[in-house]
C-alpha cells in the first residue's frame, strides 16, 4: 500500500483540515493501491497563503540560484526514477517501458532543461529609450491530469520556479501518488518553505478554490475542455492569467507518395501510446484512397501487435484503461461509431481473452469513418483509431482541419517540401513531418479548443513571466 496522510504546505508535511480520504485504484487489478487525503477549500487557502508569503524572497533570488535548486530537484527525481515508474505503472496502467522512459524520464529532462536555460540568466531587452524586463507572474495554481501525472506537473512546476513564481499543485485524484514522490524530491532538494505546495483533492472543491482564490495570480490547467472552461470562468472574476492545455483529435495524414509501412507503424503506435490516453494521440488516420485497403491491412496487423497485458510486465505494450468509468466511455464511443456506419477492423467492446479483472479493452481500429462522425470529432481517450480516406491533398487538409481541436498531428510524404507545405496549413500547435523527433525545447500547446498558451522551452517560461517596460 502507498498510503499518504498529509499535505505538503509551507515546506512541511501537514495534517489536512478534513477527514476525507481518496482511495487510489490499481486499474490492472481493481484493488486499492493506496490512499491520500481529500483536501478541502480551507487546505487550498492555507497553501495559497504559504505560497504568497514565500513569494517575495523566492522572486528575489537570482536565476543562477534557481538553476541550482532545479538541478538538485532533477537529481532527486533521478534517484527515485524506478519508484516513480512503478508507481505510475500501477496507478495509471502505463506499461513499464513507457513508464520508465516517459513517465519517469521526461520530468527529469524537463526540470533539467530549465536549470540549464536560466543558469546564465536571461538577457534584458532595450527598445528605444525603454528597458524591457521580465518579472514573475506571482502565485501559480497548477491543476493537473491523471494520464501523465508527473510530467504534466513538472511542465508547470519547472518553468514557474525558474521564473521566480511560487506554486500550489492540485494533482488528479485518480493518480495522485506520483506527486507525493515529487514532494519528497522537492523537500530533499531544499527548495525553501512555501515555494512548492501540494493539496490533493477533487476538482469541484480544491480546483475551484484555487482558480477563484484572490491571492492566486495565475492558473495553469491541463485536462478536459469542460473543466478548462470552468477554470477560465472562475479565474476571470479576478482577472487572473490563465494557461490551458486541453484536448486533441489529431490527424495523421498519409499522402499518396508516403512510405506507407512506416507511416502506419508509427501512426498506430502513436495512437495507442499510454492506452490512447494521450491528448496528442494521432487518433484520426487519413489515407489516400488509392492506398486505403492496403493501409487497412497494415493497420490491422500493427494494431493486433498491441496485445493487452500487465503493465508491470516489461514486454507489455498496452495496459488497462485508468478506470471503469473510462472503460465504459471508450466502449460507448465504439458502439456509437458502429451505429454511425463505421466498420470494426479489429478489436471492439468485448473484454479481451484472459482477463477476468482490470479495465482492459482490445486495441481497436474503425474503418470507413465519416469525417463528421462522433468518433472522428470527439476525444475518445482510449486505444481507438479511426481511418478515413481522402481523394487529394486539398480534401486531406480540409478533413485534418475539420475539428474543434488543434493540438498535434502528422503528415507523411516522400517529398519533404510537399509535406512541410501541408504541415504549415494544418491549424495545430505542433505537427510532425515524416516522423520528426519529439523536441523537449519546442513550444507545446494548441489552437482552437485545445487551449491557450504554451508549455516547454523558452515559450513555456514566458507563460510564467510578466513584461514591464522602464522608460529611461
Amino acid at each position: 500500500m502507498h498510503d499518504r496522510d498529509a499535505l505538503y504546505i509551507d515546506g512541511a508535511w501537514t495534517s489536512p483540515q478534513g477527514g476525507g480520504v481518496i482511495a487510489v485504484e490499481n486499474p490492472a487489478t481493481e484493488e486499492t493501491l493506496g490512499t491520500v487525503p481529500e483536501g478541502t477549500a480551507e487546505d487550498a487557502d492555507r497553501a495559497v497563503r504559504a505560497a504568497r508569503a514565500a513569494l517575495p524572497a523566492w522572486s528575489a533570488t537570482s536565476y543562477a540560484e534557481r538553476a541550482e535548486y532545479l538541478g538538485r530537484l532533477r537529481d532527486a527525481l533521478a534517484a527515485r526514477a524506478d519508484d516513480i515508474a512503478r508507481t505510475i505503472a500501477s496507478e495509471v496502467g502505463s506499461p513499464m517501458r513507457l513508464a520508465t522512459r516517459v513517465q519517469a524520464g521526461l520530468p527529469q529532462n524537463v526540470v533539467g532543461s530549465y536549470a540549464e536555460m536560466i543558469a546564465a540568466g536571461l538577457p534584458e531587452e532595450r527598445v528605444g529609450n525603454s528597458l524591457v524586463v521580465r518579472e514573475p507572474a506571482g502565485v501559480v495554481a497548477a491543476i493537473t491530469p491523471w494520464n501523465y501525472p508527473l510530467h504534466q506537473i513538472t511542465c508547470k512546476l519547472a518553468p514557474a520556479l525558474a521564473a521566480g513564481c511560487t506554486i500550489v499543485i492540485k494533482p488528479s485524484e485518480v493518480a495522485p501518488l506520483a506527486s507525493y514522490l515529487l514532494m519528497d524530491a522537492v523537500h530533499e532538494a531544499g527548495i525553501p518553505a512555501g515555494v512548492v505546495n501540494l493539496v490533493p483533492g477533487y476538482g469541484p472543491v480544491v480546483g475551484e478554490a484555487l482558480a477563484a482564490h484572490p491571492e492566486v495570480d495565475m492558473v495553469s490547467f491541463t485536462g478536459s475542455v469542460r473543466a478548462g472552461s470552468r477554470v477560465a470562468e472562475l479565474a476571470a472574476k479576478t482577472i487572473k492569467k490563465v494557461a490551458l492545455e486541453l484536448g486533441g483529435k489529431s490527424a495523421n495524414v498519409i499522402l499518396d507518395d508516403a512510405d506507407l509501412k512506416t507511416a502506419v507503424k508509427v501512426g498506430v503506435a502513436n495512437a495507442y501510446i499510454n492506452g490512447g490516453q494521450t491528448c496528442t494521440a494521432w487518433t484520426r488516420m487519413l489515407v489516400h484512397q488509392d492506398l486505403y485497403e492496403q493501409a487497412l491491412d497494415l493497420v490491422k496487423g500493427t494494431a493486433e501487435g498491441f496485445a493487452p497485458g500487465d503493465p508491470l510486465d516489461p514486454s507489455t505494450r498496452l495496459g488497462p484503461l485508468v478506470s471503469k468509468t473510462q472503460l465504459e466511455r471508450v466502449r460507448g464511443f465504439i458502439d456509437t461509431g458502429v451505429a454511425e456506419g463505421a466498420r470494426v477492423v479489429t478489436g471492439g467492446t468485448a473484454t479481451p481473452d484472459g482477463f477476468d479483472r482490470g479495465h482492459y479493452i482490445a486495441p481497436t481500429v474503425l474503418a470507413d469513418v465519416d469525417q463528421d462522425a462522433t468518433v472522428a470529432q470527439e476525444e475518445i481517450f482510449g486505444p481507438v483509431l479511426s481511418v478515413i480516406p481522402f481523394r487529394d491533398d486539398d480534401e486531406a487538409l480540409q478533413i485534418a482541419n475539420n475539428s474543434r481541436y488543434g493540438l498535434a498531428g502528422a503528415v507523411w510524404s516522400a517529398d519533404q517540401d510537399r509535406a512541410l507545405a501541408f504541415a504549415r496549413q494544418v491549424r495545430t500547435g505542433s505537427i510532425d513531418v515524416n516522423g520528426g523527433a519529439y523536441n523537449l525545447l519546442a513550444p507545446f500547446g494548441g489552437y482552437k479548443q485545445s487551449g491557450l498558451g504554451r508549455e516547454l522551452g523558452r515559450y513555456g517560461l514566458d507563460e510564467f513571466l510578466e513584461t514591464k517596460s522602464i522608460q529611461l
